[in-house]
């Protein structure tokens, strides 16, 4: 029996005090999200925002030439489309399911009427923005400063604090272009972390044997982006650090 997902699954509803929830009930719309499924394109006009549940959304950007690269992952702690709210209502980036499941769409209107309404949910979502951006300034100097090996599991490791357990479904073609590194770098390095008993991986399904040890190998940007995060967004129950 499938029990449908609910608002509180989402961490920031779920931070909402009562009476602006209750105000967004009836506007929230559970939706399933496949996995690739595209929520905006680059350029795109936001029209709503969405809080996941239990799937992952990446925020990429896409070259002229097809590359591209992940700037940051987005899952229950969190919602897609800041631009609603930050004034600029498009954004070069694309955002793509990177793990399916569901999430609850919100007219942008209705968002930024509550903002009016309550000054404590406007707070909200500027101490998240704040999160995000965070995340994506530290992805940019890892990208730039960090092994294939060290990038790898620092994306692994924000995109288990996503989801409720330790797997994740996903190709090694498709972790190549959110890295924006080539295939055969990943699956080297995925060799690796297999050999050292950190994970097990077949077929396009990762599970984590050993966080601890995941964090580890992990860069320092991993840590970073969890610290502020946790400073930020207190109400945020992530996976205890050993």
């Amino acid at each position: 029996m499938f029990d449908a997902p609910k608002p509180q699954q989402n961490h920031l509803l779920a931070a909402l005090p009562v009476q602006a929830l209750e105000r967004l009930l009836p506007y929230l719309e559970l939706i399933t999200l496949p996995l690739g499924k595209v929520l905006y394109e680059s350029g795109d006009a936001l029209r709503h925002v969405y809080f996941p549940t239990d799937s992952i959304v990446s925020l990429l950007y896409v070259m002229e030439n097809g590359a591209s690269a992940e700037i940051s992952v987005v899952g229950n702690e969190g919602l897609i489309g800041i631009a609603v709210f930050m004034g600029g209502e498009s954004t070069p980036s694309r955002a793509i399911v990177q793990s399916a499941g569901h999430a609850f769409r919100l007219p942008g209107q209705r968002l930024k009427d509550e903002f009016n309404r309550h000054e404590e949910m406007l707070q909200l979502m500027l101490r998240y923005t704040q999160a995000l951006i965070t995340q994506m300034a530290q992805t940019a100097v890892c990208n730039r400063h960090h092994s294939i090996d060290q990038q790898l599991c620092r994306w692994l490791l924000l995109s288990l604090d996503c989801l409720q357990d330790n797997q994740l479904i996903m190709t090694q073609e498709l972790i190549a272009n959110m890295l924006g590194v080539r295939r055969e770098g990943v699956t080297d390095a995925a060799g690796k972390l297999q050999r050292l008993g950190v994970i097990e991986y077949s077929r396009g399904h990762i599970k984590v044997l050993d966080r601890v040890k995941l964090e580890q190998l992990s860069c320092e940007c991993y840590a970073v982006v969890r610290k502020e995060t946790e400073r930020l967004l207190p109400y945020v129950p992530l996976q205890s650090i050993h």
